[in-house]
């Protein structure tokens, strides 16, 4: 094991100790730090400027430096391992930047406000400064409602067992915990605070009846915004502090797609563009400023680790990427350490991989007979592994094909596909579209990382009556009640 070093982040004051040769791309996303590119060192968003330490360049790195212009101090965490004690700042603090690496125009305003993406594996949280749109620090944190279940049926189930106010409880307070960190370094006056979340998330904060969405037709009567006081939380912060958790637009599609649909600019937009958010509970969307079309699907948890044998999300010691070197498998592990587990992104590399060498043929059966493949000395993929993916790649391609079907168009409309998630700065398209998971040519994909959050910052400077105009336009459909959707997903679930 190779010894420790330390990386403080600027303007934020963290410190943080990890792995010599840990690639800072591991560090910053869980910072909330986008890679708009995917980690190509193409538009530049990742920048980071080097306060103190040392950082080498390589050839294709300085050639991309030199390309934007940036000055010699400057490097691109996308390219960067800390092989030192290093002191940066992160350029991307200094304002939003969305989805398609453009800035977020906004009109300012007085003190600062918080973003929250209310994730059901991963909450994160900005501190932001409404007069110039800055970044002033991030915290993020597991949700501790894991402990009733990694996925979203598992908790509703514990509410139906009377656990509901348990739920509740735990993450008022952990967001509520997570927001006086950050105001505890920054003695900032705090104005508002704008929640984003998948539906069953925000029943929980909101303590709503989730019984509705336990049973067909799955629909709720309390997808409104919400707004709350600091003391109805038990939020020991300013009394006049406006809370507000948005609306979400259906049933199992949340304010988390919300924010999307407003990151990805897809409402403004006249050409047709999907985004598929691979979460814990993965989301579908299709449209233009006409109009727009969602629904979800029963992906998510494959791709954030939750039904594989050795699944994790995407933190340290999980094996990000897979690729061939030579014969043998070559694994990526997030914090230059040992592999503990496998997430999305490597689990979509693997069965690349194993399709290719046809150690696996099209209905996921493994060749050799064994039940199970080995990645590395500790990580293995079983054969029910590999089943859990087919389901999983299923769901989200019947989805794009039946959401698509119901707007009359088909991918050649569309110009864009974007793919949101935690695990999405890992992942390898041309594996994403060689297991068939998305069935589109690479050059419309883009990988943008948390829309959730992204949009949940526009939301601090948005009046509400823009936001209303995304829920107006947009449409939640139940994939289920389809009458293709059983033939289409049988279908799908073949590996070719």
């Amino acid at each position: 094991m190779s010894d420790p070093v330390h990386i403080t982040f600027q303007p934020l004051g963290e410190t943080v100790k990890v792995q010599k040769g840990t690639p800072l791309i591991d560090v910053l996303h869980e910072y909330g730090v986008e890679f708009p590119c995917g980690g190509k060192g193409s538009c530049g968003a990742c920048k980071v400027k080097l306060l103190d330490g040392n950082i080498e360049t390589g050839t294709q790195e300085a050639e991309k430096l030199k390309k934007l212009r940036y000055p010699k101090n400057y490097r691109l965490a996308c390219y960067c391992k800390a092989t030192s004690d290093i002191t940066l700042e992160v350029s991307q603090f200094e304002h939003i930047i969305l989805a398609d690496n453009s800035e977020f125009h906004f009109k300012p305003q007085e003190g600062a406000g918080i973003a929250v993406d209310l994730g059901t594996t991963t909450i994160v949280a900005q501190l932001v400064d409404l007069q110039n749109g800055s970044i002033i620090d991030s915290v993020s944190d597991v949700n501790p409602q894991a402990k009733f279940g990694a996925d979203l049926i598992s908790r509703i189930e514990s509410c139906l067992k009377g656990k509901q106010d348990d739920l509740q409880k735990l993450i008022r307070e952990k967001i509520g915990e997570m927001i006086q960190r950050m105001l505890a370094k920054h003695p900032i006056h705090l104005v508002k605070v704008e929640l984003v979340g998948n539906t069953v998330m925000q029943h929980l904060f909101c303590s709503l009846d989730v019984q509705p969405l336990s049973m067909y037709p799955f629909e709720s009567p309390n997808l409104g915004t919400k707004i709350f006081t600091p003391s109805e939380l038990g939020w020991e912060i300013q009394p006049d502090v406006t809370i507000k958790f948005n609306a979400s637009i259906g049933s199992f599609v949340g304010s988390d797609i919300l924010a999307g649909i407003a990151a990805t600019k897809m409402a403004e937009q006249e050409a047709y563009s999907i985004l598929i958010d691979l979460g814990t509970n993965g989301e579908i969307v299709i449209g233009n400023r006409e109009k727009i079309i969602c629904a979800s699907t029963a992906a998510g948890p494959a791709f954030e680790g939750a039904k594989i044998s050795q699944g994790m999300r995407a933190t340290t010691g999980a094996i990000s990427s897979v690729e061939l070197a030579g014969e043998d498998l070559s694994c990526h592990v997030i914090g230059n350490t040992e592999s503990r587990g496998i997430c999305g992104s490597a689990l979509i590399d693997i069965m690349a991989i194993l399709l290719e060498q046809q150690k696996i043929g099209m209905f996921g059966e493994v060749e050799s007979g064994d039940q199970q493949v080995k990645i590395t000395n500790n990580v293995n993929l079983t054969q029910q592994d590999i089943r859990e993916f087919q389901l999983a790649k299923a769901a989200v391609v019947t989805g794009v094909k039946l959401l698509l079907n119901q707007l009359q168009i088909s991918m050649d409309d569309v110009e864009k596909i974007y793919i949101a998630g935690g695990f999405g700065n890992f992942l390898n398209l041309k594996n994403v579209i060689r297991t068939g998971l998305i069935e589109a040519p690479e050059e419309k994909i883009h990988k943008l990382g948390n829309t959730a959050l992204i949009g949940a910052k526009m939301f601090l400077f948005e009046e509400e009556a823009e936001i209303q105009k995304i829920l107006d336009l947009t449409t939640h459909i139940s994939l289920e009640s389809d009458p293709a959707f059983q033939d289409i997903y049988i279908e799908k679930m073949m590996l070719v």
